[in-house]
């Protein structure tokens, strides 16, 4: 088997700028939430819940922390078939 070079990436000016932007809304956002959190008032809460994009007090726990992670990455979970007919479909012999 050949082995291949690794693949090189290139920084470009646009990624850097996309990413500080992407930065400072993060930042904002956690500033936002802190200041919330100190006790500023319920209604600053529920303000900083729908500009944050849908993140709550859920995005807290391992369940709304996985959801938000399968979301971010587009990975949509499909359960599994428990019995063999869901498997196999409905096989006539």
């Amino acid at each position: 088997m050949l082995r291949r070079k690794p693949t090189r990436l290139e920084l470009k000016i646009d990624d850097t700028e996309e990413f500080e932007s992407v930065k400072k809304e993060l930042e904002a956002r956690k500033r936002q939430r802190e200041e919330a959190e100190s006790g500023v008032g319920g209604a600053s809460v529920i303000s900083v819940d729908i500009i944050g994009g849908g993140a709550s007090g859920s995005s807290s726990t391992a369940a709304g922390r996985a959801e938000l992670i399968n979301e971010r990455i587009g990975y949509k979970p499909h359960p599994k078939p428990a019995t063999l007919p869901t498997l196999f479909g409905s096989l006539q012999f």
